[in-house]
C-alpha cells in the first residue's frame, strides 16, 4: 500500500552561530552570521484528496516563522535544533491533527538537517 505525504515549504532570515565550532578552516561559524532558512514540512496523509490542505498548512506554519525567527538572531540554534521547534510549535499551532513525518531546514537552500518524527 502506497503512502501519501503532502509538503509544505517555507523560508525566513535570520541569524545564528555555532559558538563552540571546533574547525579552524570554518572558524567564521563561531560568530553570528545570516541565512535565509528554507523549511520543508512532510505531513503524513490518508486518503489523495486534500485529507490536509496545503494552503492552511502553509499560512499556519509561515505565521510561526515570522513571529517566531523571521529577523532575529536565533543565537546557537542549529538547523537540527529548529526542526524539532517547528514541528512542535506547528503541532501547538494547527487547529487539526497533523501527522508530521518529517521537517526539513536548510541554510541558503543548500545545506541543512531534515528530522523524521
Amino acid at each position: 500500500m502506497p503512502r501519501t505525504f503532502i509538503i509544505v515549504k517555507a523560508q525566513f532570515p535570520a541569524l545564528h552561530a555555532w559558538v563552540d565550532c571546533p574547525y579552524e578552516e570554518v572558524a567564521f561559524l563561531r560568530y553570528s552570521h545570516r541565512h535565509v532558512f528554507h523549511v520543508e514540512v512532510e505531513i503524513e496523509v490518508s486518503h489523495d484528496n486534500r485529507d490536509v490542505e496545503f494552503f492552511m498548512v502553509k499560512n499556519v506554519l509561515s505565521r510561526l516563522l515570522h513571529d517566531l525567527y523571521e529577523n532575529k538572531d536565533l543565537g546557537t540554534k542549529s538547523c537540527e535544533m529548529l526542526c524539532s521547534d517547528i514541528k512542535r510549535n506547528l503541532e501547538l499551532n494547527y487547529p487539526y491533527s497533523l501527522d508530521i513525518y518529517s521537517v526539513a531546514v536548510f541554510e541558503d537552500n543548500e545545506n541543512g538537517a531534515k528530522t523524521f518524527f
